[in-house]
């Protein structure tokens, strides 16, 4: 039940900002936050080999999440982690179209030196831009307002209208446990259990919290949280990359 917000070229100061979580199964190995041999900064999912979001200097920027559907996911098919990965390294969406049209469904948030896309596979494989703005991801339809996605995009809102540059407050409000209006169907939210933005849980739970901060100039930071199956904070990862600007400030 991953929760994301993505602001895209939506501040003077910031070409990108980004806050969210990532809920898994707290069985499933994964590594935290580093600079891969890959070139890709990115924590890494030991069993499918990708990665749930992730930066170059190269400047690309994806995120991925699963998109709910009432037949659930299929086993055997090809990892969403590992599109995020081959996105990063350069591939182009159009070469691996048909290798998504095999994937159980995604949303998921592009950004690369010629501008930003949001992609899917779900009912079928579209590509679009994304405009300029504040967007929300988690599980359901793209930019579809479950209130934990909302909570998560006014954190952003209200982050850049402060013209804050403290990463904290987004993690913070990461962190927020207090469960969201309850909904009745995938296409209006999660179920009870969650509809919060931090999911604290022993089998299943929120595993890290991500924010990534690219201004105007080309600095970048990613901050990774991490947690335990009790919900405890276990460490921070900082990483500072450099990120190409073709007009810069």
């Amino acid at each position: 039940m991953c929760v994301a917000a993505v602001a895209w070229d939506a501040h003077p100061d910031w070409l990108l900002v980004v806050a969210g979580n990532r809920d898994e199964f707290h069985s499933r190995p994964a590594t935290v936050l580093s600079n891969r041999p890959d070139g890709i900064i990115a924590g890494t999912d030991l069993t499918g080999g990708g990665t749930w979001l992730g930066v170059t200097e190269a400047g690309r920027f994806a995120l991925v999440t699963n998109y709910r559907v009432p037949e659930g996911s299929r086993p055997g098919r090809p990892s969403r982690g590992k599109l995020v990965t081959d996105l990063l390294e350069g591939i182009t969406p159009d070469a691996l179209g048909s290798e998504m049209a095999r994937m159980n469904p995604f949303n998921l948030v592009l950004a690369d030196p010629m501008g930003a896309l949001f992609l899917t596979n779900y009912p079928a494989v579209e590509v679009r831009p994304l405009e300029p703005g504040i967007h929300g991801l988690s599980n359901g339809g793209f930019d579809v307002p479950w209130p934990k996605t909302v909570q998560v995009m006014d954190a952003i809102e209200h982050w850049l209208t402060a013209r804050s540059t403290d990463p904290l407050p987004l993690l913070d409000a990461l962190r927020d446990e207090l469960p969201a209006p309850s909904t009745k169907s995938p296409e209006e939210g999660p179920e009870p259990r969650f509809a919060p933005v931090f999911i604290r849980d022993a089998l299943y739970g929120t595993r890290c919290s991500t924010v990534i901060l690219v201004d105007r100039a080309g600095r970048g930071t990613v901050v990774e949280r991490s947690f335990d199956a009790s919900g405890t904070r276990t460490g921070d990862v900082r990483i500072d990359f450099d990120w190409p600007v073709r007009n810069p400030l």
